[in-house]
């Protein structure tokens, strides 16, 4: 069995019956995106955070996103030493590998623009000092449903999701599973994932993989919806549809690898649900 088969299935040990969800997380994660999870809560957001932390073997840290919260509760501060006599940095719960930004429109804009920096270049800045975050810094953020007392996200915040997905209820048989709540012991395959990483950057594109993109970037654009999908968005499809290639154990993207990501990298872009089918129709 491929190791990222069997990543996949160590993850189902936790995570009942969400297997093309995990997949998604998971291509996001090898394309160096970041994921938004927009679902009710108790389905299971931070569990599947979590337990993907744990298999990937990499270091996992949770923020709860609150109204009075502040960018220095999330990147760090510079207080001073009094031993030293100088200014040191704090750093912030931001300097991890996998980073689970819990209800991320309850906070403020001015908040929430603390991640993008961190989501677009991989480095904090305060003070006019830069720090690099971890290799393998991956935001997996989720948003609760339109209710009071939230803010919604800016388009730039937006934008910097590569992908986007609910988790929705669990099926009668896995709901019966995760009641036994049995106790499962976890693998880690830290050490696969720089391999899945470069292997992601060497699968083959085709130019009319290309041009298949431009198409759906030029439809989007054309005024069937308000904004249309932006040059960033592109190329999360283009990663996204590499990393989705290579977990069906390809080494070149297909049509259909394309075609089964679209509406997970758009739909939160587009602000319609449907956008994906409105697209290939267009196009086909």
């Amino acid at each position: 069995m491929k190791i990222i088969q069997e990543i996949i299935k160590e993850i189902e040990k936790v995570v009942k019956g969400k297997r093309e969800k995990i997949k998604i997380i998971l291509a996001t994660f090898f394309a160096n995106g970041h994921t938004l999870i927009e679902d009710i809560p108790g389905v299971g957001k931070t569990t599947i955070a979590k337990t993907i932390a744990k298999v990937l073997g990499l270091q996992f840290k949770r923020i709860q996103f609150t109204a009075d919260m502040l960018p220095s509760d999330i990147i760090g501060v510079n207080y001073f030493d009094v031993k030293s006599k100088e200014f040191v940095f704090k750093k912030g719960p931001i300097f991890t590998e996998i980073l689970l930004a819990d209800e991320i429109n309850r906070a403020s804009p001015k908040a929430q623009s603390a991640l993008l920096e961190a989501m677009e270049e991989r480095q904090v800045s305060i003070d006019g000092v830069t720090y690099k975050l971890p290799e393998h810094f991956f935001v997996i953020a989720t948003q609760n449903p339109i209710e009071h007392g939230i803010y919604p996200l800016p388009l730039s915040q937006i934008d910097r999701f590569a992908t986007s997905l609910s988790i929705g209820y669990p099926s009668r048989e896995s709901e019966k599973l995760i009641l036994k709540r049995e106790e499962v012991k976890l693998n880690s395959f830290r050490d696969a994932v720089v391999e899945y990483k470069k292997r992601q950057k060497n699968i083959f594109v085709d130019n009319k993989i290309y041009e298949m993109l431009l198409d759906i970037a030029e439809v989007s654009r054309s005024g069937m919806f308000e904004i249309g999908l932006s040059t960033r968005g592109v190329i999360s499809l283009l990663e996204i549809s590499k990393s989705w290639a290579m977990m069906n154990e390809r080494e070149f993207v297909i049509d259909e690898d394309v075609v089964e990501v679209l509406g997970y990298v758009i739909n939160h872009r587009l602000k319609d649900n449907e956008a994906a089918k409105k697209i290939l129709n267009s196009i086909y």
